[in-house]
């Protein structure tokens, strides 16, 4: 076993944002699988973390929550050399930061308001926060849109923390609600995250799962065949 252990579900796309950021890092790792459906899983878990909330990294028995957090720690501690999802330049770091927060907060929310609303029985949905969701995260793509133009990557030219957030919600916004054809900038973006390495993997790994993902009616075949149910 290795020090670290990451306390995780497939599906998840905060999941997906650590388990991208390992896989860059070049960090060994040991998962393990969290059901909170299950008592005393979710027992235990909470003792380790009593928000209860995924993933959770434990290294050497000290847990270490929330994702950007996650990634920064083990960008100090376990990276491989010369590998990095942050830069030393302290205005270039605080900008990835600010993209980090931006995708967390105006893409990934909104996309899981879908999600949680396609998971209450039918006589409890909110048509209302869900039309809400669709209007933040089309705001959210036009502005994105717009920071991207002449750029590779979120921040610049180097594959960042930025874009271990933007590469799952993305993945799953666009299953709820499709990038806009006039959104080229965002559009060639999304196909570049997702030909990147550790990206592709991640995803990879979680096909056998998405016959589980709520919203697996939007995901493109080149991800999930329906026939496979």
């Amino acid at each position: 076993m290795t020090a670290l252990t990451l306390h995780y579900h497939p599906l998840s796309s905060y999941c997906h944002k650590v388990l991208i950021a390992l896989d860059v890092l070049g960090i060994e790792f040991d998962k393990r699988l969290l059901n909170l459906g299950d008592p005393a899983g979710r027992a235990a878990h909470l003792a380790l973390w009593p928000i209860g909330k995924m993933p959770l990294l434990v290294d050497q028995g000290r847990p270490v929550p929330e994702t950007s957090i996650i990634i920064e720690h083990l960008q100090r501690h376990h990276a491989q050399p010369a590998r990095t999802l942050i830069p030393a330049d302290a205005d270039a770091a605080l900008e990835v930061r600010l993209w980090d927060r931006l995708f967390d907060l105006y893409v990934m929310t909104p996309m899981q308001t879908f999600t949680a609303d396609l998971l209450r029985p039918e006589g409890r949905r909110d048509a209302d926060s869900v039309a809400d969701a669709r209007e933040r995260l089309l705001s959210a793509y036009a502005f994105i849109d717009r920071h991207l133009e002449g750029r590779l990557w979120v921040s610049g030219d180097s594959f960042s923390m930025a874009d271990c957030a933007a590469a799952p919600a993305l993945f799953y916004a666009v299953t709820y609600v499709p990038l806009p054809p006039q959104h080229v900038h965002l559009t060639t973006y999304f196909e570049r995250l997702m030909a990147h390495p550790s990206v592709a993997r991640v995803i990879d790994e979680a096909r056998p799962w998405f016959k589980f993902y709520p919203g697996r009616a939007g995901l493109s075949r080149r991800f999930f065949d329906p026939t496979d149910i």
